[in-house]
């Protein structure tokens, strides 16, 4: 009798979780705008924001559009953000007109395997001084003043090509505050010059980091056998002849857009789930065989810009227990540079956001599934599966793992503070044909996007991000995940 009790009360209990399922499913299907959502898509996926790049004018027509449906929905300003914009200080730099070091026989030529980076025109010969990773460990007991410091490209635990730039801006900094007259790192790692040369042989956006002072030199040499490095160290090659003409810089304010949704629980709404995904992509470029030059970015990234905008909606009619933080971010295109420095310059303390939920795309081959960057590492993973089934689709983890997407995308700024940060993609079953067709392409547009399937995408999203935003265990990382320590540290368990 006492076990046909228990049973009851189980299937009880089970009924009662399939109810409230439903029932928040009900309530996202009700709350849904359809035809707004689509006209959200339609806009910032338009030719009149010329490819949302974050150093054209237009991007601070999507950054405004944005911030007005958080206003017109109901989400809040953060303390401390300029109205609901998270103002960054960029830094622009174009390529010289001729930038050229001569190191003993060897002539390093922009473009070939000379890249300037950074920095004003200079002209003279240096003495120069190997100094490691041009860490400030590396100063001790050295006299830089009027030098040129020598440096091995990125650091030790930091050689993805977002690292490599972060990195390098800090040691520009540094060699500077100790009077160096340029820095100039050697590439000597695996990844290919060749793409590195052609991906930074042109206009360059970074967050500046100077204070609004001018900046030294800052230049790569391809040094992938550290032949340079070595004659230099050893004192073969004393000094450097350099020639940078025509280098252009200029300053940017670049623009997160940011907002808040207070929770309703008395204890977690002192916790923060949030909600990400950058809305610029990159730009005007190269014509497609059709003679169209704007890369209009519906997959990459509009379509996760308004699923972010249609959760505000959602979430600021039917707030969750735990608050909700809103963040679009800029410039990810340019190197993660708009959640790193909301990771760095947090408007909500860090150790209070347990969670986020983060989303970008390169395109879909089956929309059957919701790939989930990241999904095995969290505790949170059953509740995106769940949320995902209710809208018929079904969760897989990343099926490219050799492309290490976790830590190409926003997200990992956050994974590397602590907080769980998985990816919420298009349903892709592998870098095929179908997704190349339109990652990064003019092609990328709404008209050759599957509709229903967008929708789907979006009420899922809301609804994993509800389940999260409610569960009663703030989510986790899972045991021997490679944040797991940084988690430890930032949250003190």
């Amino acid at each position: 009798m006492k076990k046909t009790h228990l049973s009851l009360i189980g299937l009880l209990f089970l009924g009662s979780l399939s109810l409230n399922a439903q029932s928040s499913k009900e309530a996202i299907e009700a709350n849904f705008n359809e035809r707004e959502s689509i006209s959200h898509f339609r806009y910032l996926a338009s030719d009149e924001l010329m490819g949302r790049d974050p150093i054209r004018p237009e991007i601070d027509a999507a950054a405004r559009y944005i911030a007005e449906q958080f206003w017109k929905y109901g989400a809040k300003e953060i303390d401390g953000a300029n109205g609901y914009y998270q103002h960054i200080p960029f830094r622009l730099s174009a390529p010289p007109t001729k930038g050229e070091v001569v190191l003993g026989k060897t002539t390093f030529t922009q473009g070939d395997n000379l890249l300037v980076l950074d920095g004003p025109s200079i002209n003279g010969n240096y003495e120069m001084i190997v100094l490691g990773y041009g860490l400030e460990a590396d100063y001790a007991g050295k006299d830089v003043k009027g030098k040129i410091v020598i440096t091995n490209v990125g650091a030790p635990d930091r050689l993805s090509p977002s690292d490599l730039f972060a990195a390098g801006r800090e040691k520009v900094s540094l060699a500077q505050s100790k009077g160096a007259v340029a820095l100039i790192e050697m590439y000597n790692i695996p990844s290919p010059w060749n793409f590195a040369a052609r991906t930074l042989n042109r206009t360059q956006l970074t967050v500046d980091n100077t204070g609004g002072k001018a900046s030294i030199p800052y230049i790569w040499l391809s040094d992938t056998k550290n032949e340079s490095i070595n004659a230099i160290g050893k004192g073969e090659i004393k000094s450097a002849k350099v020639e940078v003409v025509g280098k252009i810089n200029r300053d940017i304010v670049g623009k997160n857009v940011v907002a808040v949704i207070e929770g309703t629980d008395p204890l977690l709404k002192d916790q923060y789930v949030m909600l990400s995904a950058h809305y610029d992509h990159v730009g005007v470029g190269r014509p497609d065989a059709n003679g169209d030059s704007i890369y209009n970015g519906a997959r990459d990234n509009a379509v996760g810009t308004v699923a972010v905008m249609n959760a505000a909606r959602y979430f600021a009619e039917n707030p969750p227990k735990r608050s909700i933080l809103l963040c679009a971010w800029t410039a990810e295109e340019k190197g993660l540079l708009g959640s790193r420095y909301f990771a760095d310059n947090p408007l909500i303390p860090l150790d209070k956001i347990i969670y986020n939920f983060n989303i970008d795309n390169g395109g879909y081959n089956d929309t059957s599934i919701i790939t989930v960057i990241g999904l095995g590492r969290t505790s949170a993973d059953p509740l995106i599966a769940k949320a995902t089934q209710e809208f018929g689709l079904e969760a897989i983890a990343d099926p490219s793992p050799e492309q290490e997407l976790y830590d190409r995308s926003d997200n990992v700024n956050f994974a590397r503070k602590g907080i769980p940060s998985p990816t919420f993609s298009l349903g892709f079953r592998a870098f095929d044909e179908e997704i190349n067709k339109y990652y990064h392409q003019p092609g990328d547009q709404v008209d050759n996007f599957d509709l229903d399937y967008a929708v789907k995408y979006w009420k899922s999203y809301i609804l994993s991000a509800l389940y999260i935003a409610n569960t009663a265990e703030q989510p986790v990382w899972k045991a021997g995940d490679k944040y797991e320590e940084a988690a430890k540290a930032l949250y003190g368990n």
